[in-house]
């Protein structure tokens, strides 16, 4: 496995999805299992770990020791470099808010992946109605010539999302308060695509209401300009082509046009295929 130098200094940055399975690493834990614990995949720079990936490591805690299937893991991670070879080992995780008795002794095997390794923990026990995240390094700890021992200090780490991650947590946050039907399965209904332009207008409008109130105090002096902001409005001002109405409506009309066109044309080839099962399982049932 490749290594990865990692500073002291280090802000841990976890996608959704990481926080998703190990949550759903939890719930399907065997019965006698109290925490699951897994391999952190990522990258690291310029002191900044982004942890976009991670997958379970089965294993049994006992008073003295630890057992790990550490060729599953490894399997597991050469699987994923053949998938995306830029994620490589940052450290690990484990369920649960506080370090053990018995992290010592899996930081050990992690160190030897990954120079470094950072170590998060996950309270999937909702204390305080929260799912706390709290991230380590592991300082080693000792005097010359005496017992060494290392120390987990904790570090910042923060939850980030990249544009296709934000959809799906307002498509979760959409399902909150939702009852469920015992009568069938928990579904979620895709938007339909007209649903989805307009909410994302609404959005649209709101953002540009919320520029114009401010533009609008700068200019009739309510609010100090900033520099930064007027650099971002200019930006944005020059990314946006230089067009009339009518030339817009020219443009929406004849992509429109397009767009209607390659649904019409899927929605035939679809009831074309369908046509075909039909006769084809029927010439099957007449000979």
């Amino acid at each position: 496995m490749s290594t990865i130098n990692l500073p002291l200094n280090l802000t841990v940055r976890v996608h959704p999805v990481v926080l998703f399975q190990i949550v759903d690493a939890y719930e399907r834990r065997n019965a006698d299992s109290e925490r699951v614990i897994g391999t952190l995949l990522g990258s690291v720079d310029k002191g900044i770990v982004e942890v976009t990936n991670c997958f379970c490591l089965p294993h049994k805690e006992h008073t003295d020791q630890v057992e790990a299937e550490l060729g599953y893991a490894t399997d597991l991670y050469e699987l994923n470099q053949r998938v995306n070879a830029s994620e490589n080992i940052v450290g690990w995780w484990a369920s649960g808010q506080e370090v053990t008795n018995h992290s010592s002794v899996i930081h050990e095997y992690y160190a030897r992946e990954c120079l470094n390794p950072v170590h998060l923990t996950l309270d999937t026990s909702l204390t305080g109605a929260r799912m706390g995240i709290k991230a380590y390094v592991c300082v080693p700890l000792g005097i010359p010539g005496g017992k060494s021992g290392c120390m987990f200090t904790p570090i910042n780490v923060e939850v980030t999302s990249y544009e296709p991650e934000i959809v799906g947590l307002q498509l979760c946050m959409k399902t909150i308060g939702m009852q469920p039907n015992p009568n069938r399965p928990s579904t979620v209904s895709p938007m339909l695509d007209l649903a989805q332009v307009t909410d994302a207008s609404d959005k649209l409008l709101a953002l540009l209401a919320d520029v114009l109130a401010y533009v609008e105090d700068v200019l009739n002096g309510k609010q100090q300009p900033e520099n930064t902001v007027g650099r971002a409005l200019l930006d944005l001002i020059h990314s946006v082509p230089n067009m009339t109405g009518d030339q817009f409506a020219q443009m929406f009309n004849s992509n429109v046009k397009d767009l209607l066109m390659v649904v019409t044309l899927s929605q035939l080839i679809k009831t074309q295929l369908q046509l075909n099962e039909k006769l084809t399982s029927l010439t099957s049932f007449l000979n």
